[in-house]
């Protein structure tokens, strides 16, 4: 179930970053709000998953795959084009995870 808590941490915390970019720097009320929002949804999931897992490795994958799908969605949503640099960048934070995840007993399977 915590894996279950921190991929809705995840999604919380990409629609809110997504939700600040549109704020336009808190000028437009709802994405304001839905940026507050959305935080505060993260971090209650988050901390539903520190019971189970060490923080290192909750927030390295919280803020890792945040990190991948805000690329995305600022690609999809925002046209904000990725160099192969960063590309590459994204893929070595994805690969970092699955080590932690695949190979490392600090996580709960």
């Amino acid at each position: 179930m915590h894996y279950f808590w921190l991929f809705i941490a995840i999604i919380s915390e990409t629609l809110g970053t997504t939700a600040l970019q549109a704020s336009q720097q808190f000028t437009r009320i709802w994405p304001s709000v839905g940026a507050v929002v959305f935080y505060v949804i993260s971090f209650y999931f988050m901390a539903l998953a520190l019971k189970v897992m060490p923080v290192g490795i909750v927030y390295a994958i919280w803020s890792g795959l945040g990190i991948v799908c805000i690329a995305a969605l600022g690609y999809l949503i925002f046209g904000q084009k990725l160099d192969f640099a960063a590309v590459m960048g994204l893929m070595m934070i994805v690969a970092g995870i699955l080590v932690i995840h695949l190979f490392s007993n600090t996580t709960t399977h």
